[in-house]
């Protein structure tokens, strides 16, 4: 049993004027009159025949989006539930029946199908009565027995010791089997919180706190709008009362002014689509508490049009469209305000046109332009798309990987991936709450067509591991919207994405990708390849810290001034081949190519024996072999062999100019150099500088290739890059 008795601090109606503080965004419906069906409940059993009336408005929401529901099971699920629970009582002195009912109507006036509504009566008879799953599965069927089974096992979420990790885990799981048990513990949590101020307020607040951290960026990932936002407003007003009272006492004195700019733009408006012939519903959508709040934190002091919207509700998808030419045509716009989420929908199911048109006095208006169809899916995210399995298959999967089945959204998917590869359960909770704070998604496309949805501020790290998994580890660079960019670059929403992999079959990620990565599916692959490999992952042995070798353990991530240092290239470890057959005088021995001088042939070159039998070669002049002699490191001979493949690193200084990174690397390709890793440092009075480590299929091109780097515009030299001398 949960949450009981009206909450003194609870958000409540704003009489003056048109302004709610939640419940006006949608028709309204009178709130559940509790003590009346408190009564109802009381006078005992039904007629089998008949309806119960205690369930009246439950069924008057259902049949307002289910015109034909058969309602028996509803009627079935009411006369259990109220028998089962017969005798428990609210602590504000309720029949305890009247929870699953008024959580019961939320879902209903959300639009939530006949099943679900079934399971939202009996959500708490196997957990607080004598009733049980077997019964549950025998009377109703086995879709509202895992329902059921499902809420159940999150009771012990709500007042649980920050809500116990493995608890949650299981939530998660159970969640992504079938998204309906979500939607049933949002409306429950709803109407508890609606009912929390009989508890002590630090209970209080502890519930809040939960809602607040994780239930609400639930809500908010499966589109419930509605419950979010009310959600969000009822944890303000216990966590920061103060606040709270300020923000409705603005909220109050705006709705009692004379003057309304947004219901004079709203009439402006409904003149326009009228003299262009286009069908259309136009409200006032009043921001929420929290809404107000956040608004005036950014802008100041609020003027009228700051306190809500305008929305445009119309027929067709192609409406929304000729809506907003005319308002653009007809009345001021503010362009850099235009957003479309219906081209692209967000991650949440959320589609709708954003705009801002400026008023006669000057103050600017939001206004939000969708479909019927669109507002309801807005307001109830998954909950107004009923069964999410009478679906037919073809419309179940998607082209690009991403589910489009409603009972698993992409980011769920995501979310169910990186859960089961947490290492432990503190790892889980903590990169939960990481991932979930993160309330804006955006999404990029793969030059396939495809898409990926990454959180705001998500790298090329992030988009790496989202399309390859743990493949992603031999990622070594990326083109964003056709220019070479390095791993760390930020994406922004809208961008194409071609990531580029490197051709080892063992691959090597860098602990500095650790410091890029922002998704939980990247970070826990990078951070278990670490752990797994704790000699190779950019932190060498303190035997060979000073080599210089030692250094070409991962690939640049940012525009750092030094050369790229790419891994070395075993002759035999691993499967990978050699960059170029090098002969030693120890047979079988594994040989690497430093990093820091990259000799190809026909360098002249020598060998040293480091850590593990390893022979590193380096070019004659390098500065690292003056070192390895200092330090006593034992000198092998080498040569080069048969073979003609080579790695080098070159460096282009150019002139700045359009196109130039394109233009070069396209040259290099005619070539048929494979780009390794780049560098590109910052202009410095109009010159810039490239660092290429590239992979040559026979070292006799190598001059070739760099008189086609000198033949690109704007380039006036391309050398190899140079030894590193003693004193540099």
């Amino acid at each position: 049993m949960n949450a009981e008795a009206v909450n003194p601090a609870t958000p409540g109606p704003v009489t003056s004027g048109h302004v709610t503080p939640t419940g006006s965004r949608r028709k309204s419906r009178p709130r559940l009159d509790l003590r009346r069906l408190g009564r109802a409940a009381l006078l005992g059993g039904t007629a089998r025949d008949r309806l119960p009336d205690a369930i009246g408005h439950v069924v008057d929401a259902h049949r307002a989006h289910y015109p034909d529901a058969d309602l028996e099971p509803l009627r079935h699920a009411y006369v259990l539930a109220e028998s089962s629970h017969r005798g428990q009582m609210r602590k504000s002195g309720e029949p305890y029946i009247t929870h699953p009912l008024a959580v019961t109507l939320i879902l209903a006036e959300l639009g939530a199908e006949t099943t679900t509504l079934t399971a939202s009566l009996l959500h708490d008879t196997v957990e607080d009565t004598d009733v049980t799953l077997e019964q549950v599965r025998d009377q109703f069927g086995e879709e509202v027995r895992y329902l059921v089974d499902g809420v159940t096992k999150l009771e012990k979420v709500d007042y649980g010791a920050a809500a116990e990790p493995e608890t949650f885990r299981k939530m998660l799981v159970a969640t992504g089997n079938d998204v309906r048990v979500m939607s049933i513990k949002l409306a429950d949590r709803l109407h508890n919180m609606r009912t929390l101020g009989v508890m002590r307020l630090e209970k209080q607040e502890r519930i809040a706190k939960v809602t607040r951290d994780v239930l609400i960026p639930l809500a908010e990932r499966l589109g419930v709008q509605a419950l979010k936002t009310e959600l969000e407003d009822l944890v303000f007003a216990i966590l920061h009362p103060e606040e709270y009272r300020h923000t409705r006492e603005l909220v109050v004195r705006n709705a009692a002014r004379g003057d309304d700019p947004l219901a004079d733009v709203a009439d402006d408006v409904r003149k326009v689509l009228r003299e262009a012939d286009i069908t259309a519903e136009v409200l006032i959508r009043p921001r929420h508490f929290v809404s107000v709040h956040r608004v005036s934190r950014k802008r100041g002091p609020l003027r009228g049009a700051d306190f809500g919207r305008v929305l445009v509700l119309v027929n067709e998808d192609a409406d929304c469209y000729g809506v907003l030419g005319e308002l653009h045509t007809c009345m001021t716009p503010v362009v850099s305000e235009f957003k479309d989420f219906i081209a692209v929908p967000k991650f949440n199911l959320y589609q709708s046109l954003h705009t801002a048109v400026s008023g006669a006095d000057g103050q600017v208006v939001e206004v939000l332009i969708r479909t019927h169809q669109m507002h309801k899916v807005a307001e109830a995210g998954v909950v107004a798309l009923g069964n999410p399995y009478a679906a037919s298959p073809e419309e179940q999967s998607a082209s690009d990987g991403e589910r489009v089945d409603p009972t698993r959204p992409g980011w769920l998917s995501r979310l169910l991936d990186w859960q089961r590869a947490a290492p432990d359960p503190d790892t889980f909770w903590s990169t939960l709450r990481e991932d979930l704070a993160q309330d804006r998604e955006i999404t990029v496309f793969r030059p396939d067509g495809g898409r990926l949805g990454l959180p705001e501020g998500a790298t090329c790290v992030d988009a790496a591991y989202a399309q390859y998994g743990e493949d992603a580890h031999a990622c070594i660079g990326a083109r964003v919207n056709g220019r070479l960019a390095t791993l760390s670059t930020v994406l922004k929403d809208g961008d194409t994405v071609q990531l580029l992999m490197g051709q080892e079959a063992a691959s090597e990620p860098s602990r500095e990708w650790l410091e890029h990565a922002h998704t939980p599916a990247a970070r826990i692959a990078i951070q278990r390849w670490l752990t797994a490999h704790p000699a190779q992952d950019g932190h060498p042995a303190q035997d060979e810290a000073a080599a210089p070798e030692a250094a070409a353990t991962s690939r640049p991530l940012s525009g750092e001034p030094a050369p790229p240092q790419p891994p070395d290239v075993p002759e035999t470890v691993s499967g990978r081949p050699a960059a170029a057959q090098v002969l030693t005088d120890r047979p079988g021995a594994t040989v690497r190519l430093a990093g820091c001088c990259t000799p190809v042939p026909p360098d002249a070159v020598t060998g040293f024996a480091v850590r593990g039998g390893v022979v590193t070669v380096h070019r004659a002049g390098c500065a690292g072999v003056a070192g390895m002699r200092s330090e006593g490191r034992p000198e092998v001979g080498v040569r080069w062999g048969e073979g003609a493949e080579c790695r080098v690193t070159l460096v282009a200084e150019s002139f700045v100019r359009p196109h130039l990174l394109a233009d070069l690397t396209e040259a290099m390709a005619v070539e048929g150099a494979e780009i390794v890793s780049a560098t590109v440092e910052p202009p410095d009075r109009q010159q810039v500088r490239h660092t290429y480590t590239v992979q040559l299929p026979d070292a006799a091109r190598l001059p070739t290739l760099m008189r086609a780097m000198r033949d690109v515009a704007g380039v006036y030299d391309v050398s190899r890059a140079q030894p590193h001398r003693p004193g540099d």
